[in-house]
């Protein structure tokens, strides 16, 4: 499908504040082990949370005209409005200078060229900013750091404060690196994901369980310590291999069964690979933006606040309670069984074993 930025054919407003809850709810459809999903909730929080904290940052991340630093923290302001916890502080961070560059109208420049203009343009302001959105936010796991610590007043900008954490915190590292980890990996390998017939739910289930296997993850890393992020990482991997019997994930007869004894495992024991959900939500955007996933679906008029009562399908059996059909959103892919979940695992640069790394 041919890209939908930039062309004066569409509203980049609009079609930026869609882009965002797209992504942002088809990473909670996908089966992502660890996660809070429609499969299955955890760590305290709720889908609906999730659905809420999308709603209300979409909009915000589609005004243009402010700085990097800003919108992230109207972002956050806004998240804890609605949902009371840190839902998205991931995926605000990452989705808003790749959101800023859409909305630029340079004609014929790739999104990615525009980011690297826009990380370029980072601030102290910016940084101050996006301290203060991280202290609201209050993750998980945040202690001090030498250098840059968010609880201080910061003295570089933005790009070189997320740079100095670069090695300890994957997205940081995107802010580093131009998103290499976004463009090069997730976005190639969701696209593979699509070409093998995978739908877009299962393309995002195959981009997070890449992540989770390429890299341990970093907000596991925080909370629980190196070893055990690596332990994760290897566990997801070695599933990975095991599910690669086939092209694809389906054709692997116990595919979903050992994806949700993944995610009860993970669950069970507290970790949450959040890092990983958060880099699949911003591949997914950028997917969105470039034409290789479909809008929606949205209720017919578009109106995706108001209250509609939510389609329950029949063969919905695996959801735990019908607590994880938002009240406010319209899912027309419930009709979609949820127990027969597939994905592809063979993408674009797939992750080495760790006997090959350098």
């Amino acid at each position: 499908m041919s890209a939908l930025l930039p062309t004066p054919l569409y509203d980049c407003r609009a079609l930026v504040e869609e882009a965002v809850f797209t992504a942002c709810r088809l990473e909670l459809m996908a089966l992502k082990p660890g996660n809070v999903h429609i499969h299955a909730e955890g760590h305290g929080m709720s889908v609906t949370q999730f659905l809420d904290s999308a709603a209300a940052i979409a909009p915000i991340l589609a005004t243009p005209g402010r700085r990097v630093g800003e919108t992230i923290l109207r972002a956050v302001a806004a998240t804890r409005d609605v949902a009371g916890c840190n839902t998205n502080l991931g995926i605000v961070l990452l989705l808003v200078p790749l959101a800023a560059a859409a909305l630029c109208r340079d004609k014929g420049e790739p999104l990615r060229l525009r980011l690297a203009r826009v990380l370029d343009g980072l601030s102290v302001a910016d940084a101050a900013d996006a301290f203060a959105a991280i202290r609201l936010a209050l993750p998980a796991g945040l202690g001090e750091a030498r250098q840059h610590d968010v609880a201080a007043a910061p003295r570089v900008d933005l790009r070189a404060a997320m740079a100095a954490a670069a090695d300890r915190d994957l997205i940081a590292r995107q802010y580093a690196t131009a998103f290499a980890d976004v463009f090069t990996f997730g976005v190639a390998r969701g696209r593979s994901a699509l070409r093998r017939g995978a739908s877009p739910a299962e393309a995002a289930s195959a981009i997070h369980l890449g992540f989770m296997a390429l890299h341990p993850d970093t907000h596991i890393a925080r909370k629980h310590g190196a070893a055990v992020a690596e332990q994760v990482r290897a566990q997801a991997f070695r599933l990975e291999r095991r599910l690669s019997t086939g092209p694809t994930f389906g054709t692997h007869s116990g595919a979903a069964r050992r994806l949700l004894a993944f995610d009860r495992a993970l669950k069970r024991r507290g970790l949450n690979p959040g890092t990983s959900a958060d880099l699949t939500v911003a591949c997914l955007f950028v997917l969105r933006l470039a034409g290789d996933l479909p809008a929606g679906p949205w209720p017919p008029d578009d109106n995706r606040r108001n209250l509609i009562e939510p389609t329950i399908a029949r063969d919905a059996q695996c959801l735990r309670s019908t607590r994880l059909w938002s009240a406010k959103l319209w899912w027309a892919t419930a009709t979609r069984s949820l127990t027969s979940i597939s994905s592809s695992v063979r993408a674009a640069a797939p992750p080495r074993p760790p006997s090959a790394r350098p």
